[in-house]
This record gives structure tokens, C-alpha cells and sequence, in this order.
């Protein structure tokens, strides 16, 4: 078992060789892997959970294809153009008229959080983007490569996020990489299999394994909560925190195991076989009945809000899909149109970016 994942990290040490070489993000790269490396040896010496090894075996394998997939038709174009970004606004953003570089690295690591946050707890509220979202929860084995289970469109929704804090704020490219180096080491650990002295001290100030796992629950009254990236204070204040052990991992009736299923998933709304409308909308009443704290005297306004809301969303897929795909191709041509200006622009800047 031992030798059959060192081969997956050999395999992914070649790519991410290969991608250090063809982009300006290299160093970002090679400290994913780094991180990655260094949870992968504490999971396999020391797991918190004993994963049948078949099982573990098909997560890595889907995990890591999928990387590889997304980083094919996105993530290497993701921080160079978000560095190409940081280059042209960071002397104009709301951080600008902060000249202690501590301060202006706390605010921005501090804003940047707090958006992954919202971001995050959208994704599980809103149907149009809990379709991406739930390809990252439908492993049935919480492991370190569950951080790159992650839908190609849901990197595309991420970095626009990030786009838009990276003008807004204008945050250099320095805190740029610092930024992404910290949130990247944190992902990689609150999905790592392992458990620690002192992490449900350590959840008091940020996201650890533990509170992680709640997260990734099959209950949908766990798994939206504990929505921090970094922090668990933001969880704290908007009173999304639960510490608790989860009975079970993943999606409910979810079968997307493989790279070309996970891809597929992205574009449905049920998490993986099947199910009747009857139960889900049975399920999405009970949802409603809960956040009332089950009072007496509103089933079936419940019933029918339920009904009314899932026959829309199922019916509403494919308009659904086919905007989210627009907007698809022009976040696509808006970037090509702006990587092309910067390299107008800077010819000599980009040669050295590439």
C-alpha cells in the first residue's frame, strides 16, 4: 500500500516538474507539492482513520487525475494571471494608503479569508454553485489529495474571486504568493487523515482536521458548517462552527468516482445515482422543518415550499448549465483579451513570465 502511493506522489512530482518548467507560478507549485509530500508521509505513517486500501487507492488516483485535468484547462494560467493582476493594481487598491507591510499583509490575509468564507458557504446554499462544490465532497475517503478534488469550473469561479480581491485590495505580488502558500498549507492539512495533540485547542483560532471532517459529513445539518479556510474564528462570529464526529463521509448516493464521472458530476444537481423527486423534496422539507426548530403547524407550507423549489431546480438544470457555461467562455475571452494587452504592453515582462 505503502508503494503503491509513494507511486502516486513520484507520478505527481513529474507533473508538477513538468508544470514548474512551463509556468511563472513555479514557486507556488513546488511548495504545493512540498506540503503535499510532508501530510502524504504523516497520513500513511500515522492515520486518523483506517481506510480500506482499494478505496484509498481510487481516491488518490480520481484526486490526482483531476489535478492534473484542472491544471491542464485552468490552474496554470490561475497565478501568473493573478500575478499579471497584482502588477497593475497593487499601488491603486483600498490597501494602498497602508505603508507598514506587516499591517497591509495582516488586512489582506485577513480579507482574503473572510471572501473564501463567503464564498464557501455560498457554495453550499446556492444551487448553481453547490453543483461544482459537491465534486470536492463526494469522496468517501477524506484524504490529503481530497484538496485537489476540486471541479475545473469551481477553479474558474475561485480565481475570479480571487481576481476581484486581488483589484479591489491591490495586493502586491509578494503578498500575492504569501497569501496563496498559507491557504494552500491549511487546505492540504484540515483534509489530511490524521489527528494531533492539541488540534481542538489549535480549532479555537483555525480550521483543523477535526472540524474539517464535520464539514464533509453525508448530513447536510453537518457538512454546512465549519465553511473556514484558514480561520475558525469566521465560523465563531457567523455561528457556523460545530465540533462534532461525523457518522459518515461523502455525498449521499454518490458514485462519481473516476475523472471523466467527477467531470460529468459538475453538471447535474443530485450528487451522483439517482433519486426520486419525492425524496428529495421529502429531505429538503425536513431541512426546512429543522432550521424552525421542528415547531408544530407549518408542514405542509413546508412540503409545498419544498416541492416548489426542487421541481424549479430540476427543471432549471439545463438553463442552469448552459448560463454558467457562458459565462464560462467570457470569463475565458476577458482574460485572453487582457493577457494579450499585458503582453503588448510588457513584452519584456512576459517573456521572463513564461
Amino acid at each position: 500500500m505503502l508503494s503503491e502511493l509513494k507511486s502516486s506522489a513520484t507520478l505527481l512530482q513529474s507533473y508538477l516538474t513538468w508544470l514548474i518548467n512551463m509556468s511563472s507560478g513555479g514557486v507556488a507549485i513546488y511548495i504545493l507539492f512540498m506540503f503535499f509530500t510532508l501530510f502524504l508521509m504523516v497520513e500513511v505513517c500515522d492515520p486518523r482513520e483506517k481506510i480500506p486500501p482499494k478505496q484509498l487507492r481510487q481516491s488518490y488516483r480520481a484526486n490526482i487525475e483531476l489535478f492534473v485535468f484542472n491544471s491542464v484547462v485552468m490552474s496554470m494560467l490561475s497565478v501568473p494571471s493573478l500575478l499579471i493582476l497584482a502588477e497593475q493594481f497593487s499601488d491603486k487598491g483600498l490597501l494602498n494608503p497602508i505603508h507598514n507591510p506587516a499591517g497591509k499583509a495582516v488586512l489582506s490575509f485577513l480579507a482574503i479569508d473572510l471572501l473564501l468564507y463567503c464564498l464557501h458557504k455560498a457554495s453550499h446554499r446556492f444551487d448553481c454553485l453547490w453543483m461544482f462544490h459537491k465534486v470536492h465532497h463526494n469522496d468517501p475517503c477524506l484524504n490529503v489529495s481530497t484538496a485537489f478534488r476540486i471541479h475545473f469550473l469551481e477553479v474558474v469561479i475561485i480565481n475570479l474571486v480571487k481576481a476581484m480581491a486581488v483589484v479591489i485590495l491591490g495586493i502586491d505580488g509578494a503578498l500575492l504568493l504569501m497569501n496563496e502558500a498559507i491557504i494552500t498549507f491549511f487546505t492540504l492539512l484540515h483534509h489530511t487523515n490524521i489527528s494531533f495533540r492539541g488540534e481542538r485547542f489549535l480549532g479555537g483560532l483555525i480550521i483543523t482536521p477535526y472540524l474539517h471532517r464535520v464539514h464533509h459529513s453525508t448530513r447536510r445539518d453537518e457538512h454546512d458548517r465549519n465553511y473556514g479556510a484558514v480561520l475558525s474564528i469566521w465560523d465563531r462570529l457567523f455561528g457556523t462552527l460545530a465540533e462534532l464526529e461525523p457518522e459518515k463521509i461523502g455525498v449521499k448516493g454518490s458514485t462519481a468516482q473516476d475523472l471523466i464521472s467527477l467531470v460529468k458530476c459538475g453538471f447535474t444537481m443530485t450528487g451522483g445515482s439517482p433519486v426520486s423527486l419525492d425524496v428529495m423534496i421529502a429531505e429538503a422539507a425536513y431541512y426546512k422543518a429543522e432550521k424552525r426548530g421542528f415547531h408544530p403547524g407549518n408542514e405542509h407550507r413546508d412540503w409545498l415550499e419544498a416541492k416548489n423549489e426542487i421541481i424549479s431546480s430540476v427543471y432549471d438544470e439545463r438553463r442552469v448549465r448552459n448560463k454558467l457555461m457562458r459565462i464560462w467562455r467570457g470569463a475565458i475571452k476577458i482574460m485572453n483579451i487582457a493577457l494579450q494587452g499585458r503582453n503588448r504592453k510588457y513584452p519584456l515582462y512576459w517573456k521572463q513570465m513564461n
